[in-house]
């Protein structure tokens, strides 16, 4: 498979880019009706699944990109 289609089907960008959708949402509609605190614990648990998705990946050898 080529790198692009790769990309597109890695768990790991797609968190990302929900991630990042959720704090660019937050800085241009400030009258958002989600809280800063739980838009910090979702952003964090995001984090946290791409590190343990990366470190799955590493161990079992199955790195995507």
């Amino acid at each position: 498979m080529n790198k692009f289609t790769l990309l597109l089907s890695s768990r790991k960008f797609w968190a990302a880019l929900v991630g990042l959708a959720m704090v660019i949402l937050t800085h241009y509609v400030p009258d958002f009706p989600v809280a800063e605190d739980q838009i910090l614990a979702l952003v964090l648990v995001i984090v946290s699944y791409i590190l343990g998705t990366a470190l799955e990946d590493g161990l079992s050898g199955h790195s995507t990109l």
